[in-house]
């Protein structure tokens, strides 16, 4: 099948092809299309928090954490850092050596020489000195468990004003819950949302994500909860946008803690509660 009206204007087919999202003879598969709507979507959401960010700056710094083959990141290059001709950087961290290695090549032979690709856990990103002090937008795109939570952490580390991550394979909080199960059933009737294994799988990943939300506006950020594309197309598809505001932090910080505790989950304190950044250091 064709997909000429697939394609977003001014993006590259020679990049699609470099991709593996078009065939040669320019085609597309079922697989490769879902792929695609599923960036594009998510580049809708994005393109203009970057406009946003170019108005007020000289470069935009955006860092893909769990980056993969990095769709995400070669098609926001493509689509809006390629043209901006300044000193604006995008970076993929991701733990393939393999995946780092093919996607340097592929910026090298693309002309794209704002990309830089990085092989860093993400935990390990957040103090290496191969990135910058700040960053302006932090995205993970399926950062697997808690890969998501520590892009989080990076980017309130880094200060990023707008952060965007569609979560996945979310098992931590599903096994605390798990664990407790017989305790939190003898404790009270709330503990019948994740009686049932099932259950407990989708109760964990729906309550990491309130978590994370609540985490965010405990640190000042104003939070959008929403859907990514049809269920159809992934059953991974929530995604969290988080703009940094500056909002009042003591009430998100009690429903935090309440939260935590009302479900069990005071061991995991630490991963919710991550410092808040210096406010002298802090740009809003």
């Amino acid at each position: 099948m064709s997909s000429s009206n697939e394609v977003r204007p001014g993006q590259s087919i020679e990049l699609l092809k470099e991709l593996h999202i078009l065939t040669r003879d320019g085609k597309m598969n079922q697989d490769s299309r879902r792929k695609l709507k599923q960036v594009y979507h998510l580049f809708q959401f994005i393109e203009p928090l970057l406009k946003d960010l170019k108005r007020d700056s000289e470069g935009v710094t955006l860092v893909d954490h769990g980056s993969g083959k990095s769709y995400l990141g070669f098609i926001l290059y493509d689509l809006f850092f390629k043209q901006l001709q300044d000193r604006s950087h995008l970076y993929g961290i991701e733990t393939r050596e393999e995946l780092v290695k093919s996607a340097t090549d592929l910026a090298q032979r693309l002309g794209f020489p704002g990309m830089s690709f990085l092989n860093l856990s993400v935990a390990d990103s957040i103090t290496s000195d191969r990135l910058p002090a700040n960053v302006d937008m932090v995205t993970a795109l399926h950062a697997c468990n808690t890969a998501t939570d520590d892009a989080i952490r990076f980017a309130l580390h880094k200060h990023a004003k707008y952060i965007v991550v569609v979560p996945c394979c979310q098992a931590e909080v599903a096994s605390v819950l798990r664990s407790k199960k017989a305790m939190s059933l003898g404790a009270g009737a709330l503990a019948e949302l994740w009686r049932h294994p099932l259950h407990t799988r989708e109760f964990g990943s729906q309550a990491t994500n309130v978590l994370r939300s609540l985490q965010l506006e405990a640190h000042g950020y104003q939070v959008t909860v929403t859907e990514l594309v049809g269920w159809e197309h992934s059953m991974k598809n929530e995604l969290i946008i988080a703009t940094y505001k500056n909002l009042p932090r003591r009430k998100a910080t009690e429903r935090l803690d309440n939260l935590l505790k009302m479900l069990g989950l005071e061991e995991m304190r630490d991963r919710f509660f991550a410092p808040e950044p210096a406010a002298a250091e802090r740009a809003v």
